[in-house]
């Protein structure tokens, strides 16, 4: 069985649909609580925005105890999706350090 860390590896970008691709294309169906366009390292300052509103969406979902955002970057960061997006977890309570 591979390790979470060989999975990743194995999902190196390519120009296959990512499974947002599909989403966005209304291929794959989802409740969708914001979207905006993508941003590009030319939108340095609006990665901000992009921390901003998983807060707005935190809030509009009730998590009003809080919250956990997560960006995984890069292969040993176990990305597996090429496309900027977060993760807001919550709902429950957080443990640390996160695994």
């Amino acid at each position: 069985m591979a390790s979470e860390k060989e999975a990743a590896l194995a999902a190196v970008p390519s120009d296959s649909p990512t499974i947002f691709d599909k989403i966005i294309s209304k291929e794959i169906p989802s409740k969708v609580v914001y979207e905006d366009d993508e941003a590009e390292e030319r939108h340095c300052e609006i990665l901000g925005r992009l921390l901003y509103t998983a807060k707005v969406v935190a809030k509009q979902e009730g998590l009003d105890d809080g919250f956990r955002i997560v960006i995984n970057d890069g292969p040993s960061g176990c990305q597996s999706v090429y496309h900027i997006h977060v993760h807001l977890l919550g709902g429950r309570q957080m443990n640390w350090p996160p695994g």
